[in-house]
């Protein structure tokens, strides 16, 4: 599961990665390209802070932290701490898109942000390596709320 879940950070990251290197290449030259009108735009956005603007300028922090938590979810699958598909799952969104992120704030000094739906809803510019930590944190949640129980209940009756 532990390979699998790690195959799967790989692939997401380097998907990210094509991406913004297209938006550096391209968007980033034009700035805006209306995609769908009234709902998407890629617009090339330098995120020097976290999600929603928070902690600017505190890269050396940003870059600590997310290292940190990214460490510890790979000891946490390479150990075997991580057990089910869905958890594997959740691990995996996580750890790509914080890879992602991180290596921006690395080797750019910011976080490259290029999705758009400021013209349906008010809200800020974002990446793919976002939308894996956030779907990757849904699942952990949905896995924490609703199946922890019955899967540790399931573990114990085996060992008894």
């Amino acid at each position: 599961m532990a390979i699998f879940a790690l195959i799967l950070s790989v692939i997401l990251l380097v998907l990210d990665q094509l991406i913004k290197w297209w938006a550096v290449n391209s968007l980033a030259s034009v700035g805006s390209i209306t995609v769908i009108p009234h709902l998407l735009n890629f617009t090339y956005v330098e995120n020097y802070g976290a999600a929603f603007g928070i902690l600017q300028d505190k890269r050396l922090l940003l870059v600590l932290l997310t290292g940190s938590i990214l460490g510890a979810a790979v000891y946490l699958l390479l150990s075997g701490k991580i057990k089910g598909k869905m958890l594997s799952l959740s691990v995996s969104l996580i750890l790509a898109g914080g890879t992602g992120n991180l290596l921006d704030r690395i080797f750019r000094g910011f976080v490259v942000d290029y999705l758009d739906i400021n013209p349906l809803f008010s809200y800020p510019v974002f990446n793919f390596a976002d939308c894996c930590v956030v779907i990757g944190t849904g699942i952990l949640v949905v896995y924490l709320l609703f199946f922890e129980d019955r899967d540790k209940k399931k573990s114990q009756g085996e060992s008894c």
